[in-house]
């Protein structure tokens, strides 16, 4: 497959087209590049991308700004605008800007490494006005239309202009006066899109752009710049990331799991994540888009959900999990769309998990013949014996006490500390040798820091495979999120757990092995996994240096 474009083809800039998302016979993807693409050049998420695409994966056609331009962003807007659109519209049928078929786009970032949640990513560019009947009569779904222009004039706000998150926040809320979003019909988005609009001109000053081209430019060069952000340098920190590697940027055909009927987003780890058991763990939320799921805004349901919405969908990712794994050879953390029945991938990386997990989940991959056994060792030699157990609650009586609230569980394990109700007391009380439990409303990875000093995480809102679980995970804190029942004041610094109420300072205990929340200090044992334990001692006998 062959296309022609007036302009050279820029060095840095990649062309992922991908014929098995579009339906069409001619299965072979494509990529179009100056530098050859590698996990440096055009970032680990577009890598990825490539590769899945490349294994027959429905993985929307996407363009991919390079590194390179991490430290020269400017330089991006010529090469962008001149071969790069020109070429995505041509693989993927529609135009940006375009009154009857509008392209509508994600931009999204991706280092060399992956850092999820860390720096930004908008959806739905491309909408405006001019191009909102070209949307609505390509799908014929008037609420898909305003609910996607609602959203992106929201995340533009937030993420380019700077202005606060709280500003649509509550104007949403004063809408549904407690209502599920999911529930409003295209009339009121259309209110709410108006009333967003409005807000956005008075705070930022101006209106809210209605030219594509500048949008998809500010944009771009906002997702660049969140490289910067305080959170992503923190996150580079602790994990010890060279700060000269940049992000890529990638700019790919939107898909719209909010389209109702059998439509919804996801994501999902192809293992168990917190022990390593080789079942699928799935997050998913119906008639949605993938950010509901990450950003920590909101509670998700589990496969199921899936499975009776839309089943020809998740039989068709449970294969294409198999296929993930094979591909890269370990456990993958992966998001996904379902537009009408119709799955598509968005991203996949390698999975963050606990030392259990890390050793359950080689040991099983070598005994599957997707990893040898070199591979299998080199996973697993930093692990300590003492790290492959989990703390379970114990109790002088025999029985446990009462729990105060439920949860979901990110990650397993037991941890008892003060309350904390923003990083910065949390920083404070850690400081002073106090256990923290970092209690807020949404499980947000603004939060890395003061996460990172706390023994633990409860959330009101958030799902299992949000950004912040997943750094808990990765940081090896116990993470309850969506504990529905709990409430926070922040005027007096207490909460309430149904009928209790508590204050800063006092004592919960978190059962991240059964998603329970207990009043007050309740001491633990630790089980070691003698199963797991006894396999990697297989693995390792006669090993040199084991």
């Amino acid at each position: 497959m062959t296309t022609h474009h007036p302009f050279p083809w820029p060095d840095h800039l990649y062309l992922i087209a991908n014929p098995a998302a579009t339906g069409k016979a001619d299965h072979t993807p494509f990529v179009r590049n100056g530098v050859a693409p590698s996990r440096d050049t055009m970032g680990s998420k577009a890598f990825n991308l490539l590769r899945m695409a490349q294994a027959g994966l429905p993985v929307p056609s996407a363009l991919v700004l390079g590194t390179h331009y991490a430290h020269h962003r400017k330089q991006c807007i010529r090469p962008l605008f001149d071969t790069g659109i020109p070429a995505l519209e041509q693989t993927s049928g529609y135009l940006l800007g375009d009154t009857r078929k509008p392209l509508i786009v994600s931009v999204r970032s991706g280092a060399p490494i992956s850092m999820p949640g860390m720096m930004e990513t908008l959806l739905n560019i491309g909408l405006c006005d001019a191009t909102l009947p070209g949307l609505l009569r390509q799908t014929g779904n008037p609420r898909l239309v305003w609910d996607a222009y609602r959203r992106l004039v929201a995340s533009f706000g937030e993420v380019v202009e700077g202005l606060p998150a709280s500003l649509f926040e509550n104007a949403l809320q004063d809408l549904t006066q407690g209502r599920d979003e999911r529930l409003l019909d295209f009339s009121e988005l259309r209110q709410l899109t108006r009333t967003f609009l409005a807000l956005y001109a008075e705070h930022a000053g101006h209106p809210f752009p209605q030219d594509v081209r500048k949008q998809l430019a500010r944009a771009v060069l906002a997702v660049f710049s969140s490289w910067d952000s305080n959170k992503a340098r923190e996150y580079s920190k602790l994990n010890g990331i060279d700060s000269a590697m940049g992000t890529a940027v990638t700019i790919q055909r939107m898909v719209f799991g909010n389209a109702g009927g059998r439509s919804g987003a996801g994501v999902g780890f192809t293992r168990n994540p917190s022990n390593g058991e080789p079942t699928l763990w799935i997050d998913f939320l119906a008639n949605a888009q993938g950010e509901d799921v990450v950003s920590g805004r909101r509670n998700a349901h589990g496969h199921e959900a899936m499975a009776d919405l839309a089943p020809e969908a998740w039989e068709e990712l449970a294969e294409a999990t198999r296929t993930l794994e094979r591909v890269f050879g370990d456990m993958q953390d992966f998001e996904f769309t379902v537009e009408d029945s119709q799955l598509y991938l968005l991203q996949a990386r390698s999975g963050k998990r606990t030392p259990l997990a890390t050793a359950r989940i080689a040991l099983d991959l070598h005994d599957e013949g997707l990893i040898d056994r070199a591979t299998a060792l080199q996973r697993t030699e930093a692990l300590q014996e003492a790290e492959l157990s989990t703390a379970h609650l114990a109790s002088d009586s025999g029985a446990p006490a009462r729990p105060v609230g439920q949860a979901a569980s990110a990650c397993s394990g037991v941890c008892s500390g003060e309350i904390a109700l923003d990083p910065q007391r949390a920083a404070k009380r850690a400081a002073g040798g106090k256990d923290v439990i970092l209690v807020r409303n949404d499980a947000e990875t603004n939060d890395i820091a003061a996460l990172e000093q706390s023994v633990g995480l409860l959330t009101r809102n958030g799902a299992r495979t949000s950004h912040a679980a997943v750094v808990a995970r990765q940081l090896g804190k116990v993470c309850l999120v969506g504990c529905e029942t709990l409430r926070i004041d922040n005027s007096d610094g207490s909460i309430q757990l149904g009928e209790l109420t508590l204050r800063e300072g006092d004592t919960l205990t978190l059962d991240g092995n059964q998603g329970l929340v207990y009043q007050g200090y309740i001491a633990t044992v630790r089980e070691p996994d003698e199963r797991v334990i006894e396999r990697l001692s297989q693995l390792r006998m006669n090993c040199p240096g084991f």
